[in-house]
């Protein structure tokens, strides 16, 4: 497949995406039965990000220009492509770099997270049966040119030791954090709460830690998380709140709520799931410039940041862990 015709199905699979076509509508009912994590309403938040901001024409034709790709690829490698599973497509944008190059893939899906890719792999096979030589599915990434691995940074030591003597990129643990000046608008707040609970906070573009000016008034934006209260219905949701909420009391410590997060001061970037810490900060003190960089740290939510409620809407080139997955495939 020629590069033209790369963009053309990838085009042809986001407006399928956007479809309310009988088999793709059961698929994602099949992915929410198939992980209790994936809500309907998350897989149809990734799904319409996906397609909206990666898979339209215009989009990827202006983001491969920037590369200056090549007609057709005159020396495809196989790449090796380990999925995460912690909200719904989340290793598309992988998927997609390593098929726009004119590469092979072999992929192998998280467990939490195969139905949804599996079955797109197969529509896409469907459009054009050239597609179906370059991607395909296995249980060991055995013989491959380089790889591409997310996963823990557990898992991640073990990709260094399988993967380390190829090429290849490989991701551990990150998470994201918002800065507030004390005047943002409702609505702003309301986007925030979006870049907070979306996927119940599981993805590493979700807000984890806030950082507060001093004095900061917590009341508006508890009240304004309150559009999230109904999570507070889901048991695994509700379950990890008053485990939380449990080991806060026992070890008295300090906390606000508003019946579906815990708001706690604490250093970590890492907040478990019901919880989100935060941070006070002084103008000047160079620990909002520390944050600009720092490995742990996907994206970084405010003013003169990524908007509001923009963090789990990534475009072509908002590349995992800063990495350039476009320009590591097309070095190769």
């Amino acid at each position: 497949m020629n590069l033209d015709q790369r963009i053309d199905l990838l085009a042809r699979l986001g407006n399928y995406m956007l479809s309310d076509e009988q088999a793709w509508q059961e698929t994602k009912q099949r992915a929410g039965s198939a992980n209790g994590w994936f809500r309907p309403e998350f897989i149809e938040g990734a799904v319409r990000g996906l397609a909206e901001e990666m898979l339209q024409k215009d989009k990827l034709t202006a983001w491969v220009e920037q590369y200056g790709l090549p007609p057709t690829n005159g020396s495809p490698k196989n790449i090796g492509l380990v999925m995460a599973g912690n909200i719904p497509l989340v290793g598309f944008h992988d998927f997609l770099c390593i098929f726009i190059t004119g590469h092979r893939q072999t992929i192998r899906p998280s467990a939490k997270d195969e139905v949804l890719i599996k079955h797109l792999v197969a529509t896409a096979g469907g459009y054009d049966p050239e597609f179906r030589e370059l991607v395909s599915f296995a249980e060991r990434l055995n013989g491959c040119d380089a790889y591409i691995a997310t996963g823990s940074n557990n898992s991640a030591r073990y990709f260094d030791f399988y993967f380390g003597k190829y090429p290849h990129i490989i991701r551990r643990n990150r998470t994201s954090v918002a800065i507030l000046d004390g005047h943002e608008s409702g609505e702003e707040l309301e986007k925030l709460a979006d870049d907070v609970y979306l996927y119940f906070g599981l993805g590493c573009r979700n807000v984890t830690k806030l950082y507060v000016p001093e004095n900061y008034d917590f009341l508006p934006l508890l009240e304004t998380f309150k559009k999230y209260n109904y999570l507070a219905d889901y048991a695994k949701y509700k379950h990890n709140y008053d485990y939380y909420l449990t080991i806060l009391i026992l070890n008295k410590k300090q906390y606000m709520s508003n019946e579906s997060i815990l708001l706690e001061e604490n250093p970590s970037f890492f907040s478990p799931i019901s919880a989100l810490y935060y941070e006070v900060y002084t103008p000047g003190s160079g620990t909002l410039a520390a944050l600009t960089g720092h490995p742990d740290i996907q994206c970084i939510v405010g003013r003169r940041h990524t908007p509001f409620g923009r963090a789990q809407r990534p475009g072509l080139t908002d590349y995992a862990d800063g990495v350039d997955t476009l320009g590591f495939l097309t070095g190769l």
